[in-house]
């Protein structure tokens, strides 16, 4: 259920409504919004209580600077700077390659850009680096001495900011494409050489009246990835 504002009154409904928003308002966000939001994701889970999850909040004229700097340099080196982690397994098998497939299919469709339309797909991927015209980006970190538990501790955490975020009425666009640009990234938030960047995120209003906001991707029945026993 969503009051009259749109903001999510059950974890069911921002669940439900949560999306990768790709196309947001400009409408600024105070900062006691933000800081609301943090200080209630703080209480994500965390195994052995290591809180290993580090975060940047940047908008205004600092982000509009960025986000030219990286425009600039991916008109000459529009694959980036390469990324310290996989953000795919490489040789990604099946159903996970074909979802993948899928999902970008029925995002350009919605978009009507077609497979043949090499330069509306380069053009749609590099609003990334726009964060979709979020006035508030986040930029998540994590020391490198971590390992798999603590990265699913920081996804956990970035769950409840997104979830947080319907509570607010605002949505999100998490955006592992960051990664790509992790020096740039390094360099302009001074991020220490002991933390390694996971991932960007733009936090705003969404733009109702942009198509792209409409899409939603499709998710496995139940009974496809689950085994009930003794029930």
């Amino acid at each position: 259920m969503k009051d009259k504002f749109g903001k999510s009154k059950s974890v069911s409904d921002a669940l439900d409504s949560r999306m990768t928003c790709r196309a947001f308002l400009d409408t600024e966000i105070k900062k006691d919004i933000i800081f609301d939001i943090l200080n209630k994701a703080r209480r994500s889970p965390s195994g052995g209580n290591l809180q290993p999850w580090r975060v940047w909040v940047v908008s205004g004229d600092p982000l509009r600077k960025f986000k030219d700097d990286i425009k600039g340099k991916a008109s000459e080196n529009p694959r980036g700077e390469g990324t310290e982690y996989k953000i795919y397994p490489p040789n990604l098998k099946n159903p996970y390659e074909q979802r993948r497939r899928d999902v970008g299919e029925a995002m350009y469709g919605v978009l009507d850009i077609s497979r043949e339309n090499k330069i509306g797909r380069i053009q749609q991927f590099m609003k990334n680096f726009e964060f979709f015209g979020a006035p508030v980006a986040l930029f998540f970190a994590i020391d490198r001495n971590m390992q798999e538990g603590q990265w699913s501790d920081l996804g956990m955490f970035i769950q409840s900011i997104m979830l947080l975020a319907r509570e607010s009425g605002l949505h999100t666009a998490p955006q592992e494409a960051w990664a790509i640009w992790h020096k740039s990234v390094g360099e302009f938030l001074e991020i220490p050489d002991d933390l390694m960047l996971f991932c960007g995120m733009g936090l705003g209003y969404a733009d109702p009246t942009n198509p792209i906001n409409a899409f939603r991707s499709e998710r496995e029945d139940v009974d496809k990835f689950t085994k009930f026993i003794g029930l």
